[in-house]
């Protein structure tokens, strides 16, 4: 690493590069603040130290510049015993750490070895989300429906404040990908998003995996765990199908939404946490309430702010722009020159159901970007279920009536059209007239 070391003692200098070198780093020195800042726009640094008092300069305001002009650089402050309230302040404003004055040689390696560690940690996790986004198609959070447009303007403004948030919609919509990005618009994005998955664990293990345990609590409990309202703190606890929590864990969580408390099992010690909770469920919450499955108290804490997201069946008009982003993905990934869908296919996508919805959806699209053998998707390289006619009778001459017909029609353009404007001007009426329509036909 390239280390500068900041410190108006020539002595402290020499002694701190002496150091860092026998450490294996490259080291450079600057007596002041002026000059540091000089150093710092002439090359970068991977770590510096800084004395907090440079003669008359203010370290802490040293500081500052420093890490605006290398936002990254790990800054170690070297601080007399009497003055450790400041260097605490100093990690406040964004120091990686302090060393008191004296300090010895080891020290300095130490703490060297300690942002060695730190950096490798940092990269590894930035190759695993380069990795994790290679394998997953881009998130698509826009939508040409002004049903789910309204849901997702909730959804954006409700994210930059605390309020709990709860997501609904059938599966694979994609509420835990809405619920992460709410934490990415959050002031908490820098903390922890902690997911619950609610139905994969029986009652006693979810508990544990919500708020920890101490060993021998119960059979197979062989630690101390702390629990994941506890990796939470801080930041985002999501907790993904929420309507299926049993009842007898409701209470302790309710408790935690109001009161900020918890305990984790066979332990009487209250612990405080400061969470901001995101629910998702594809049950009807208000209907499980009436029916004595999921407390109404509970209830009424999470919905402080309700996001429906339909259906995929119920957004035609954004059905052909997931599946061509899908298409896109897919074939760079798998090296296919594969440009399109044909119209027969576009069609069967329209009249299909989709209740799988997006998760659905994107499993059919790579499927058919593997076993295509032209350049364009068709209907022999969907599953079998789209090679029949999707919704048989709706067609021009059947035994239907005219609102069907006009249904299907739009239902239809709509998939193939870029936009409501576009199918608008396909239809020869306004956009306006063309929501109403849709209203009136129930294709919101």
């Amino acid at each position: 690493m390239r280390i500068l070391i900041v410190d108006d003692e020539p002595g402290i200098r020499r002694t701190t590069r002496i150091a860092v070198e026998t450490a294996g780093h490259q080291a450079a020195e600057a007596p002041n603040g002026l000059r540091a800042l000089k150093a710092l726009e002439d090359e970068t640094f991977e770590a510096a130290f800084l004395d907090l008092k440079l003669g008359a300069e203010d370290g802490l305001e040293v500081l500052d510049k420093m890490l605006k002009a290398q936002p990254s650089l790990a800054v170690v402050m070297f601080t007399a015993y009497a003055n450790i309230a400041t260097a605490v302040e100093a990690m406040r404003r964004g120091a990686f750490d302090f060393v008191p004055k004296p300090f010895t040689p080891e020290q300095i390696r130490t703490i060297l070895a300690k942002i060695e560690k730190t950096r490798a940690l940092e990269t590894r996790v930035r190759t695993l989300e380069s990795e994790l986004a290679a394998e997953a198609p881009p998130v698509d959070l826009e939508s040409a429906e002004p049903q789910t447009q309204h849901a997702l303007e909730i959804a954006f403004k409700a994210a930059e404040t605390p309020a709990n948030i709860l997501i609904l919609g059938p599966s694979g919509t994609g509420k835990s990908v809405l619920a992460r990005e709410i934490h990415k618009r959050s002031a908490r994005r820098e903390a922890a998003f902690v997911t619950v998955s609610c139905p994969s664990l029986s009652r006693e293990l979810l508990e544990s995996d919500l708020f920890g345990h101490v060993k021998g609590s119960f059979t197979g409990a062989v630690m101390d765990t702390m629990g994941k309202v506890a990796a939470a703190d801080g930041g985002t606890l999501f907790l993904d199908e929420i309507g299926e929590m049993p009842l007898e864990i409701q209470p302790k969580l309710l408790r935690l939404l109001q009161e900020r408390e918890y305990e984790r099992l066979g332990e009487a010690k209250v612990r405080r946490a400061n969470v901001r909770v995101v629910a998702a469920t594809n049950r009807n919450l208000a209907e499980d309430v009436k029916a004595g499955r999921f407390r109404e108290d509970l209830f009424y804490r999470l919905n402080v702010i309700s996001v429906l997201l339909p259906g995929l069946r119920d957004r035609p008009a954004d059905l052909t722009r997931f599946a061509e982003s899908y298409r896109k993905f897919f074939a760079e990934r798998l090296g296919k020159k594969v440009t399109g869908f044909t119209p027969a296919v576009l069609n069967a996508f329209v009249g299909y159901r989709w209740p799988g919805n997006l998760r659905e959806l994107r499993n059919v699209v790579e499927r058919a970007v593997i076993l295509c053998a032209g350049e364009q998707i068709d209907l022999c390289d969907l599953p079998e279920e789209f090679g029949s006619k999707p919704e048989p009778g709706i067609a021009v001459g059947a035994r239907v009536t005219i609102d069907a017909l006009e249904a299907e029609h739009i239902r239809r353009l709509l998939a193939i059209s870029r936009n409501l404007e576009e199918a608008a001007r396909t239809l020869g009426i306004d956009p306006a007239t063309l929501y109403r329509k849709r209203q009136k036909l129930g294709l919101l």
